[in-house]
């Protein structure tokens, strides 16, 4: 349909939804756009090329439409009209300034507002006290600054909040313990600090997601976390956090089970004031088998638990095991000992495992060898000692992911263990002694021989002395062997002469 908007679409005065996404449109706005759509419920111009800014519009929508103006090219600070939506999607653009226009009070009716990747900065305006319809706030990978504010404690539907890779300063408020209804949080890669609330796991107990990875939080992990009984995905790595991994992690039921009902993690909601139902999809970003992945449409099918990169101390507790539904396990780069527990092959759900760079000590655990879904695995620089255990996975995986293991023996690494040397000594004398089995000199063979040769010469011997015509013969022959040489050597010379 691009690369300009369609000029017939002016003369369309009575629609109502206006669908022209991933269309290869890369125009600016016309003048006469906005105007054109005052009466929509639904304008999605998702995935284009469409350049330019909003300009000084003073636009007023006659209904709270859905907007989906994502994935463009939009520059320029956000228009105060657009609060006016009960749907608006304005991510990966690169639209700049503040986020004042949620201050206005049109933006009573907002229920879901998408911002992330683009350039917005300065501080989250402390105006959110009105924002009471708002389910979905995502302002991710943008550079707001500054603490999040108290009256985000507010926003009481409030389901999913997302401020990852911004430059976030203080703690998490207090207020947040207020949006009883959250279900996904995620901040992420910010500067936040201070000891992780206990009331995470008291008053929001219906978190789905809780991603407070890249920050400098510290203290030591709450026993209240336990609480979380619908936690799918709990992410605190890259952090300051200290003390020992809890040992109630059995409480946290929905990873206890395998599997899930849904692919995704889906959210409805309604705007009774104007009769409005919608719905979302969450997603998710984090690190997974070392590198950055986003899941959407098959989140809900990852559990995992990430607590690698921080100063966590003691063992490894064995009520771990009991999380048959993780799909990862995290816990490297800590200060974890002791040993493996035994029962880690009851996690049959696990895909990726990494427990590399601890002080974890004794053998790798053989039940380690029956999670036949294990895709990653990871023990390197750790004192674990003693033989791989045999199976198809761990023989698989390459020999760096048991580097830093002196004591640790067996394939895939070229260290055989000393069971195998002795082994392998044992079989090579084996063979030398089956082969000295098989020659053919042997004390008997000696024996046989002068045996053979006895009985031969005094056999030709007794014959020649007592029998007189076999003796005659014999010196018969030997004379003229004797007469015919002689006869031959001299003729011989004298060709060689006469030559």
């Amino acid at each position: 349909m691009g690369p300009d908007f369609p000029k017939w679409l002016e003369t369309q005065k009575k629609f109502s939804t206006l669908d022209i996404s991933d269309a290869g449109i890369s125009d600016i706005f016309p003048s006469w756009f906005w105007s054109l759509c005052r009466n929509v419920i639904l304008v999605n111009l998702t995935s284009n090329q469409i350049r330019g800014t909003f300009a000084n519009l003073t636009l007023e929508f006659s209904q709270f439409p859905t907007l989906h103006l994502s994935s463009n090219k939009l520059e320029g600070p956000i228009p105060s009209f657009l609060s006016t939506a009960s749907y608006l999607d304005l991510s990966y653009n690169k639209l700049s300034g503040s986020i004042s226009f949620l201050c206005s009070s049109a933006a009573i009716y907002l229920g879901f507002l998408d911002l992330s990747s683009n350039n917005v900065s300065g501080q989250v305006p402390d105006c959110l006290t009105h924002l009471e319809n708002l389910v979905m706030l995502d302002l991710s990978y943008n550079a707001l600054s500054g603490k999040i504010p108290a009256t985000i404690g507010s926003v009481f539907r409030i389901e999913t909040l997302k401020l990852r890779s911004n430059r976030f300063v203080g703690q998490l408020p207090s207020s947040l313990k207020n949006c009883t209804s959250l279900v996904a949080l995620d901040v992420g890669d910010n500067k936040l600090s201070g000891p992780i609330p206990e009331w995470l796991g008291v008053s929001l107990k219906k978190l789905v997601i809780l991603m407070l990875s890249s920050n400098h939080f510290n203290g030591s992990l709450p026993s209240q976390l336990c609480h979380l009984t619908h936690i799918q995905i709990l992410d605190f790595s890259m952090n300051i956090i200290s003390g020992s991994i809890p040992k109630c992690l059995t409480n946290l039921t929905t990873l206890a089970q395998k599997g899930n009902s849904s692919l995704n993690i889906s959210h409805s909601y309604e705007i009774s004031t104007i009769n409005l139902v919608d719905f979302y999809d969450d997603d998710a970003t984090f690190m997974w088998k070392g590198g950055m992945q986003t899941y959407k449409s098959t989140l809900g099918l990852v559990k995992r638990i990430d607590l690698s990169s921080n100063k966590l101390t003691g063992e490894i507790p064995s009520e771990i095991s009991h999380l048959v539904g993780l799909v990862s396990l995290n816990l490297s780069r800590n200060q974890l000992t002791g040993q493996i527990t035994p029962k880690i092959g009851n996690l049959q759900s696990l895909d990726s495992l990494d427990l590399s760079r601890n002080h974890i000590d004794g053998r790798i655990p053989t039940s380690l060898a029956r999670i036949d879904r294990l895709g990653f695995l990871d023990l390197s620089y750790n004192n674990l000692s003693g033989k791989i255990p045999v199976g198809t996975q761990l023989q698989g995986f390459d020999p760096s992911f048991y580097a830093g293991n002196l004591q640790l023996c067996g394939p895939p690494l070229k260290k055989m263990c000393a069971d195998e040397v002795e082994k392998g000594q044992s079989e090579q004398t084996d063979f030398i002694n089956q082969e000295d089995k098989d020659e053919l000199i042997t004390p008997g063979f000696y024996i046989s021989m002068g045996l053979g040769f006895a009985a031969g010469f005094w056999g030709v011997c007794c014959s020649l002395i007592f029998s007189r015509s076999w003796r005659y013969t014999y010196l018969k022959f030997l004379n003229g062997l004797n007469d015919w040489l002689f006869v031959r050597i001299a003729l011989l010379k004298r060709q060689l002469r006469d030559a």
